[in-house]
Formats: structure tokens, C-alpha cells, sequence
């Protein structure tokens, strides 16, 4: 009865907006994708990379693993999917993601001139069955060129 009333009286209470900020609460797809990156970096750490950065955040963009293998820098993207419905994760770094890396990497290369001398290479790790005792890499080196 008091909404109907409130209705003809045209008074409402207003919902509450948005809160502005995080709320520090992650998706189940931030979960995951962090857990992908965690694996991989375990993953490209038993294949003798050191890790130098991870999740380089700038304005421009995100790299998800800086390494090194011997002389050269090595850019991982690490992509998961839950189906290959639209291509799979590979297929997800397309040309304008590619963009966004190399910008992120001019920037980490401006930040970081003792990496600026190594030859660098952007290569994608895809990550599957993350649920399962094993999950699944596929690990393509040199993935796009600049």
C-alpha cells in the first residue's frame, strides 16, 4: 500500500549510485586470468626464463610478462578462454591488442634503458584447463612481428 501511495504521490525513493571506487572484490575472470598468468610464469621459469616484470600497467597498456632468455627480452601475453567458440585464446591478440603491447613496450623501454639494448620479441601463451591437476600451454614464440 505505502509504494502505491508513494507512486501517485510521484515520491521515490532513488537507488543508491554506483559506488565510484573498486570495490577490491575480483571476477571470477580476473581469478582466472590471474591463476593463467601464475602458471605461466611457473611454466616459462622451468623453461629457463628469468621473470623481469610482471603486469606492467601503463596508460597505453599492459604487459602480462616482461622476461629474459639469454640476450634477448622476451613480451608473453598469456591468454585463457573457456571455449574456442570465437577462434580461442590465440586468436584473441589480434591487431589492435598487438598494438597495445608494442605501446607498452616502447613505454617499458624508455623506463627500463638497461633492457633497451636487448633484441625483443612479443610471443603468446595460451592457457586451457586451468580447473584440471594439469593445465594445458601452448607456448608460440615470436607470435607477431613489429
Amino acid at each position: 500500500m505505502e509504494k502505491w501511495a508513494e507512486k501517485q504521490s510521484g515520491v521515490h525513493a532513488k537507488r543508491p549510485k554506483r559506488a565510484s571506487r573498486a570495490t577490491g572484490r575480483r571476477t571470477y575472470r580476473q581469478v582466472m586470468g590471474q591463476r593463467a598468468e601464475d602458471l605461466a610464469v611457473e611454466f616459462l621459469q622451468a623453461q629457463g626464463l628469468e621473470i623481469l616484470e610482471r603486469n606492467f600497467r601503463r596508460r597505453l597498456g599492459e604487459l602480462d610478462i616482461v622476461a629474459r632468455e639469454g640476450d634477448t627480452l622476451v613480451i608473453v601475453e598469456v591468454r585463457t578462454r573457456a571455449s574456442d567458440r570465437y577462434g580461442g585464446a590465440a586468436a584473441s591478440v589480434d591487431s589492435r591488442k598487438q598494438l597495445r603491447l608494442v605501446r607498452a613496450a616502447e613505454q617499458l623501454l624508455q623506463q627500463r634503458r638497461d633492457l633497451a639494448r636487448l633484441p625483443a620479441r612479443f610471443d603468446v601463451i595460451t592457457v586451457s584447463a586451468l580447473a584440471e591437476a594439469s593445465p594445458q600451454f601452448q607456448w608460440l614464440r615470436h607470435a607477431f612481428l613489429t
